[in-house]
């Protein structure tokens, strides 16, 4: 197996920040990945993460840091409007990327990244985790097995927002959506500290009626700030259904005019004295298991297990040559949903057809507003925004309340 360099762009301004959280994991993937080089703006929170990973090699110029450690893999960890100009830099470089959500923060601006890495014969993962969570997984084996017979219908409550949850159902349910209709509305919250640190009043509220492939339909909904409870979806069949957040989760069947629970239950091993996820199961009349296959890289936490999972599939379409787990079709279908939500919801909640044809009216009014903020266009003046200091929130959230 080859070790591949990879080298991480934005390294986040505290400990536990995401950014070093992924380095952990990369760490433990000794046999896939060598961490070669940080890069940020910032001097001292790359001097404190330098510091945290014992790295020499440092950098504050992402052109000067590719140019000098031509590393396979660039991982793109900067906030969400720095991203696509850093990615594209990165591609025409011919260097892999790999990416936080979401695709891009337009659809035309994801697609002229694909095209980048089509034209330098470099791949590109999109680090979306929730579908990769290990109950997530089984989810998704219950419903290939057929136990919950015919799918007809899932519902979906996402309290922070629309793509993980809308990533979480579609890949549960293995299909394509068909078509939206959809609402949305900007309404007073009481008053809130935004993700970006600013004292905010008002919020958006979006739901939608989606339908997929084969009849099954989803109702989704994204409270004001607040709501009664937090993100929770099901998905449910002719003979049962299943039912949680992730983390807290169980399986119903229809059993003789009533229902029968099943609750994940998550195993544990112990590996060199570490209590380490071994597996998830539910214990119906014939078992179903999911098995953790960083088990003995001593992963596991949920959510680390899924960025081993992001980081294994960009190792392997690196090496193999193949198309990357989720990769850029999967992110942009999760994104183009959102984007179809919101259309329809300014045209009166009509139904609304996917693929969608053409750019979209918001996508243009955000594409408007980060050529305002910024002051460069991020596909045709791509090397000027690296010099640009990015907003911790996004011009989607200013526009559209998209985190």
């Amino acid at each position: 197996m080859k070790v591949l360099r990879i080298a991480i762009i934005g390294v986040g301004a505290f400990v536990d920040s995401r950014a070093r959280s992924y380095m952990r994991a990369i760490r433990k993937l000794s046999d896939r990945y060598e961490i070669c080089a940080l890069c940020d703006r910032d001097e001292r929170s790359l001097r404190e993460a330098g510091d945290m990973f014992g790295m020499r090699s440092l950098y504050t110029d992402v052109v000067k840091m590719l140019d000098d450690e031509r590393p396979d893999v660039a991982f793109v960890l900067v906030p969400t409007d720095g991203q696509s100009p850093v990615a594209l830099t990165a591609a025409r470089h011919g260097c892999n990327i790999l990416t936080e959500i979401p695709f891009a923060i337009t659809l035309p601006i994801g697609d002229a990244i694909s095209k980048a890495c089509s034209d330098n014969g470099v791949k590109w993962e999109v680090a979306e985790n929730v579908w990769r969570w290990p109950h997530e997984r089984l989810k998704r084996q219950i419903v290939e097995s057929g136990i919950l017979g015919e799918i007809t219908h899932a519902r979906l409550w996402y309290a922070s927002g629309p793509y993980h949850g809308l990533n979480a159902i579609r890949m549960i349910l293995g299909r394509e959506v068909k078509r939206v209709l959809g609402y949305a509305q900007k309404v007073e919250a009481f008053p809130y500290t935004s993700y970006g640190g600013q004292r905010e009043a008002m919020s958006w509220w979006e739901g939608a009626v989606i339908e997929f492939e084969g009849g099954v339909t989803c109702l989704y909904e994204k409270p004001p700030k607040g709501g009664p409870h937090g993100s929770h979806w099901e998905a449910e069949g002719t003979k049962g259904f299943l039912s949680g957040n992730g983390f807290r989760d169980e399986l119903v069947l229809y059993k003789d005019g009533g229902n029968v629970r099943y609750e994940f239950e998550d195993a544990y091993e112990q590996i060199d004295g570490e209590k380490v996820l071994a597996s998830v199961r539910v214990k119906t009349e014939r078992p179903m298991i999911w098995q953790n296959p960083f088990k003995g890289y001593a992963i596991s936490e949920f959510d680390d297990v899924a960025k081993a999972s992001i980081l294994s599939s960009l190792h392997r379409a690196v090496e193999d040559d193949v198309e990357p787990e989720y990769g850029t079709v999967n992110a942009r279908r999760d994104m183009e949903i959102w984007y179809a939500i919101r259309k329809s919801a300014q045209h009166g909640s009509e139904w609304v057809d996917l693929p969608l044809r053409g750019v979209t009216e918001l996508e243009r009014r955000i594409h408007d507003e980060y050529v305002r903020s910024y002051g460069h266009d991020p596909i045709e003046e791509t090397p000027k925004l690296l010099r640009v200091e990015f907003n911790r929130l996004s011009v989607m959230w200013t526009i559209a309340g998209f985190l």
